[in-house]
């Protein structure tokens, strides 16, 4: 009785561990294949600020953002 008890801990630990390296994966990939903010989602946010953006500070934009992930 009490070894199956420990069996299903260590199980549940196991496949915890397990999991949670899987969806990490998965999310890395998915992020990478579609990220959630493009250059022209930052061109749009700057004039929706009333600002202009150039090239130059739209790079600088997605340099800070691509840092974070």
């Amino acid at each position: 009785m009490l070894r199956d008890i420990l069996y299903l801990v260590i199980g549940l630990i196991v496949g915890g561990i397990i999991g949670f390296f899987l969806a990490r994966k998965y999310m890395m990939k998915y992020l990478k294949q579609n990220p959630p903010i493009n250059e022209q989602m930052i061109k749009a946010m700057m004039s929706s600020m009333g600002r202009t953006p150039n090239q130059k500070q739209v790079n600088q934009m997605m340099k800070q953002m691509n840092k974070y992930m």
